[in-house]
C-alpha cells in the first residue's frame, strides 16, 4: 500500500497509462459537499460486501476526509491482494488545502 499526498496524487493522476479507480469512502452527505472529480462512492461500511465490485488489478485510490478511514480500506483491500492501492494521505481536507481552495470544506 502506498501513501500519497495531494501533490504526489495529482502526478500520479497526470502520467497514469490508464485512469485508477478513484474509490471514495465516505457517506453519501459528504460526497454530496465535494469529492474529487470521477469519483466513485462506495461507503466504507459497504466495501466488504461490494468488495467483488472492484477490479482487483486496477490501481484503486482510497479518499476520505482525512484519511483515517481510507487508510483502513487501503489496508484491507492490501490484504485482499489488490495490485496497487494508494491511500489519499490526509483526504479530501488537505487536497482541498493543498490544490483546491475552491473546493468546499466541511
Amino acid at each position: 500500500m502506498l501513501h500519497y499526498g495531494p501533490q504526489e496524487l495529482q502526478e500520479f493522476l497526470q502520467h497514469a497509462a490508464s485512469p485508477p479507480l478513484l474509490l471514495d469512502v465516505r457517506e453519501a452527505w459528504e460526497f454530496d459537499i465535494c469529492h474529487l472529480p470521477g469519483s466513485v462512492l462506495m461507503p466504507m461500511s459497504q466495501v466488504p460486501s461490494r468488495v467483488e465490485e472492484l477490479d482487483r488489478s486496477r490501481p484503486t485510490v482510497v479518499i476520505c476526509h482525512h484519511g483515517i478511514r481510507s487508510r483502513h480500506i487501503a489496508l484491507y483491500l492490501d490484504h485482499l491482494a489488490f495490485n496497487t492501492v494508494i491511500n489519499l494521505a490526509g483526504g479530501v481536507e488537505r487536497w482541498a488545502s493543498e490544490l483546491d481552495p475552491r473546493m468546499p470544506r466541511y
